[in-house]
């Protein structure tokens, strides 16, 4: 383990009942980095994160954040390590308000005053959470939605944000937006892994990638290179 090492992801398999869907996942996230997970529908992309957020559980393998083994920790532990996760589908509370939403993004928390700071940070992320921030969180746009999914992934202060397909239906304005947030989220020192279908911008923001595909790493690289990648340009990048 390196200094900066954050995650580490050794021969992780998993899957659903009998189901297999990873098989042998390695990855590195760095201290300050953004990593994107490409791949189709189907490659384990969900899986993984679910994985490493102990809301799936691994048959094979270890997960270790800061060079500490969790992968046989309780969700709710593992958040309470550091890990935040904005999961597919946004998932948020659909009866309850955008205020209350965040706070339960706090719920591993007992210091009072610093989560009321850190729901002000959201709310200069996201001024239109601000706006609503009384409004009922099923009442909200996809986009909204979108938003509250992340800045409630942000109230447990996490060391690594995990963000499964933050684009996904939204419209293209809308994207832009998530992204540059993103960006200023990672600048202010939070490391983020990645799922996005949007591999081009996945690769703007991002660091370093990895693909899969069929529950396998078959590509990593900057990404740099897995931009002039032609595999990765052919399969994910329209080109």
């Amino acid at each position: 383990m390196t200094s900066n090492e954050l995650l580490r992801v050794e021969g992780l398999e998993a899957g659903y009942g009998h189901i297999a869907v990873l098989f042998g996942i390695d990855l590195v996230v760095h201290q300050g980095e953004v990593v994107a997970l490409l791949g189709a529908n189907g490659a384990g992309k969900t899986t993984t994160l679910r994985t490493i957020s102990g809301l799936t559980h691994a048959a094979r393998g270890k997960v270790r954040l800061r060079g500490k083994e969790i992968s046989q920790l309780p969700p709710d532990r593992i958040v309470m390590l550091g890990i935040g996760h904005a999961p597919e589908g946004r998932r948020v509370f659909n009866r309850m308000s955008v205020r209350d939403n965040l706070f339960l993004g706090a719920y591993v928390r007992k210091d009072g005053p610093a989560i009321r700071e850190d729901q002000d940070r959201v709310f200069r992320l996201f001024p239109r959470l601000k706006e609503r921030r009384d409004q009922i969180a099923g009442t909200l746009s996809g986009g909204e939605q979108q938003m509250l999914a992340i800045g409630r992934a942000m109230m447990s202060r996490p060391k690594l944000l995990l963000l499964d397909e933050p684009s996904l239906g939204l419209a293209p304005i809308l994207v832009d937006t998530i992204f540059q947030v993103i960006t200023d989220i990672n600048k202010e020192g939070t490391t983020i892994l990645l799922i996005e279908q949007n591999a081009a911008k996945a690769l703007q923001v991002a660091n370093r990638g990895y693909v899969l595909e069929t529950g396998r790493i078959v590509k990593e690289g900057t990404a740099k290179v897995l931009r002039e990648s032609p595999d990765v340009q052919r399969a994910y990048l329209g080109v």
